[in-house]
């Protein structure tokens, strides 16, 4: 027994060594070195101020913002920026008159769980959710009444937490925005095209617009 007991307790010890301290270790380190920005999870910052993650949608809902995919999410899932209020629930704006923004109460956990909504594609819910922001958005873009609208402007992704939209999403969206910012629509399609990234790996997917890094181009180029 003690002669089978000593090896195995080497064997673990060994293991426990190699698998459970050098090898993450070794890991952490080469990702660091190579991918750092991946690893601490893509963050974007204006500045000195950590505004969020290229990896997650947020919740930007203002007539001056490129809207995102719909949600199940949240309004505070993924830390979206949301606009400060005072205590009377004004939205409080900076000197330049825009909304001044910071990442919503995460504290909730009830109001921040992400996902999809689980619906089927011939649930009468979700068909009326999907008829429901449609006409929303043409309302809001200035769209006529029969104008095709972008699939990915009525439904949410899997996660909840798409932070792209397709390109075609974000040029209709370019005049409402340029409109609210007084900006050129030509600058803000340019700036659309400026953010549009390329399918994956060259052929995986559809090319789309990152929508917290183009906002915050249009939110720079507006001040």
């Amino acid at each position: 027994m003690r002669r089978q007991l000593a090896p195995a307790l080497r064997m673990l010890l060994a293991l426990t060594l190699v698998c459970g301290i050098i090898y993450p270790l070794a890991v952490t380190g080469l990702v660091q070195l190579g991918f750092r920005d991946q690893a601490e999870g893509s963050l974007v910052r204006r500045g000195d101020e950590l505004v969020g993650s290229r990896l997650m949608g947020q919740a930007f809902t203002a007539p001056e913002w490129f809207h995102p995919r719909p949600s199940s999410a949240g309004a505070g899932a993924s830390g979206s920026l949301v606009a400060e209020t005072d205590a009377d629930g004004n939205e409080v704006t900076g000197a330049d008159g825009q909304p001044v923004l910071a990442p919503a109460d995460v504290s909730d956990v009830a109001n921040n769980a992400s996902g999809s909504s689980n619906l089927g594609p011939t649930n009468p819910e979700l068909l009326a959710a999907v008829d429901e922001r449609a006409a929303a958005y043409r309302t809001l873009n200035g769209l006529a009444e029969d104008a095709e609208v972008p699939v990915d402007a009525v439904t949410g992704s899997g996660s909840g937490v798409d932070p792209h939209i397709s390109v075609a999403n974000a040029r209709l969206q370019a005049p409402r925005v340029a409109r609210e910012r007084n900006l050129a629509v030509e600058a803000v399609l340019e700036l659309v095209d400026r953010h549009t990234e390329g399918r994956s790996l060259g052929f995986l997917g559809e090319p789309g617009v990152n929508v917290l890094e183009l906002n915050l181009a249009v939110d720079a180029a507006s001040r």
